[in-house]
């Protein structure tokens, strides 16, 4: 299983049900994890009102989804599932850059308080080893003939640590035991800093 639809979107329960704002749990996270860590994907803004046009990717820099690749490779010593996983993928995305097949799954909707939802997502399986390898993004890429957008989560089905990474931030978060964020934190090819669960982050304009 590379990656697969997800039928039922009870496996997503634990996020969806938070009571958490709408905005701290897709940028942050749930708030079930004992120790947290910031991925930046780039730089953090240098000065208040800095736009991220800006800053740019600096030169070899990994793009978004090799780094959260490298993110994942680093946590999975610390989960007992690594072929099972779960990732939801946010459906602003143009419908054209998702496999048809994938579009035929549940989707999970984040501040469904609303009449309509701040964030609706499709749920998939994955291989977290498949994700790793790049052998997910391959089919997908496949499939759909464009490459895979950012995951907005990514957790094992044992939930042992949870990466949330929203369309809008230039960073994804990530929850785990103290152990696994300070291996994230010793990682030479991520930019990653620890934080705690309640801070806001710094933002581009």
């Amino acid at each position: 299983m590379t990656l697969a639809p997800c039928r039922d979107s009870t496996a997503a329960d634990w996020i969806t049900t938070s009571r958490q704002w709408w905005w701290h749990l897709v940028t942050v996270g749930p708030q079930t994890f004992s120790a947290y860590a910031r991925l930046r994907f780039i730089p953090d803004p240098a000065y208040p009102g800095q736009s991220e046009n800006d800053m740019g990717r600096p030169p070899g820099v990994l793009d978004d989804v090799e780094q959260l690749r490298v993110a994942v490779d680093t946590l999975l010593p610390r989960t007992s599932a690594p072929e099972d996983g779960y990732l939801l993928l946010w459906d602003g995305w143009d419908d054209s850059q998702f496999p048809q097949r994938l579009r035929g799954g549940a989707q999970v909707p984040i501040g469904s308080g609303a009449k309509i939802p701040e964030r609706n997502y499709w749920l998939c399986r994955v291989s977290l080893l498949d994700f790793v390898s790049g052998a997910a993004e391959e089919a997908w890429r496949t499939e759909a003939q464009v490459a895979m957008p950012p995951p907005a989560f990514i957790w094992p089905a044992d939930r042992a640590w949870c990466i949330t990474h929203d369309v809008d931030p230039h960073w994804a978060v990530i929850g785990a035991d103290p152990a696994a964020i300070d291996a994230l934190l010793t990682e030479p090819r991520l930019d990653i800093v620890a934080m705690a669960p309640n801070e806001e982050p710094p933002h581009f304009s």
